[in-house]
């Protein structure tokens, strides 16, 4: 990572990065610049934007709006590194797919000249901080920004305004199976519920059965606090104490996988990372030497990797 990456500060938002005195929620930047309009077709989603779902009914009473009212709120762009011809979406990309539904041809724009480090850090940082993201978005956002600025959760809960057990609890989530995750992000399992599952035997099971008889999320954590009676296991394995639990806890946040210390007094210990599929495998090994090697996010950034997808509300 260079210098000038590792010096950045989080929590900036738009109105820092952009150099103008506007709100948070840029809504006076088209007082403060002039747009333009541009053809839909020269625009497209940038790569660096953490949204993955985009709910159709929204969009498509955002497209009704649009259709009678036009897109009040310009779309923020940058000029495509590659393509000086096209404008990659930095803000706005809901309401750029509206417009689309609304058969508009050209939308107003503003163009920002933007690297891809403030591109990336824009797009994550608005996403977060959005109401309506699922969990696993949010902690998909928070261990973005850890990866490409190195930053602690302690420094990620300062910046954004969240308590830093939000941001572990949340970050927690994304060490259960994919097939966990995907009931988080459909909404069928809530985040409170999944967090209990965490530390099942099987998180899978256990999800499911919750999502199947519409447990609470009181009934989930005492369902998940029974263990199988199992003398033999019992005598063989220790009960874990509280710090190494929560370390447990914190390094399943950090690399977004289940990890298990087993810490022997006398003679050290193991920490084991479980991995369901190569391409976690794969991206553990990868960001390992990502921070063995110094590389920078600039290195990384073209290596089509990035997840997509900005959702605003604006319009």
């Amino acid at each position: 990572m260079s210098d000038e990456i590792g010096k950045k500060k989080l929590g900036r938002g738009l109105s820092a990065l952009l150099g103008d005195n506007v709100a948070a929620d840029y809504s006076e930047l088209d007082k403060i610049r002039t747009s333009k309009d541009v053809p839909v077709e020269q625009m497209h989603p940038s790569p660096f934007q953490p949204r993955q779902d985009w709910d159709q009914e929204a969009l498509q009473s955002l497209a009704d709006s649009i259709a009678e009212k036009g897109v009040l709120q310009p779309i923020l762009v940058r000029r495509d590194p590659k393509d000086n011809g096209l404008f990659e979406i930095i803000a706005g990309e809901r309401r750029w797919r509206a417009a689309q539904m609304a058969q508009l041809h050209k939308v107003p724009v503003i163009i920002k000249d933007l690297s891809d480090v403030d591109s990336l850090e824009i797009a994550i940082i608005e996403n977060i901080q959005r109401e309506d993201l699922s969990a696993i978005e949010e902690a998909e956002g928070y261990r973005r920004l850890a990866d490409e600025f190195n930053y602690t959760q302690d420094i990620l809960a300062k910046q954004l305004g969240k308590s830093r057990s939000h941001v572990t609890n949340i970050m927690r989530l994304l060490s259960l199976p994919v097939s966990v995750q995907k009931m988080i992000r459909s909404g069928d399992l809530s985040a409170g519920a999944a967090r209990a599952v965490i530390t099942a035997d099987n998180p899978e099971k256990l999800a499911k059965k919750i999502v199947e008889e519409g447990l609470s999320v009181r009934k989930a954590e005492k369902l998940a606090q029974k263990k199988p009676s199992n003398r033999a296991r019992s005598a063989s394995v220790p009960t874990k104490d509280q710090d190494t639990l929560a370390l447990e806890g914190d390094l399943s946040a950090a690399i977004g996988l289940k990890v298990s210390i087993n810490h022997h007094a006398e003679r050290g210990g193991q920490i084991i990372i479980s991995y369901e599929h190569l391409d976690q495998l794969d991206d553990i090994c990868r960001r390992l030497s990502r921070h063995v090697t110094g590389e920078s996010v600039e290195d990384e950034a073209y290596e089509g990797d990035m997840s997509s997808a900005l959702d605003e509300d604006f319009h």
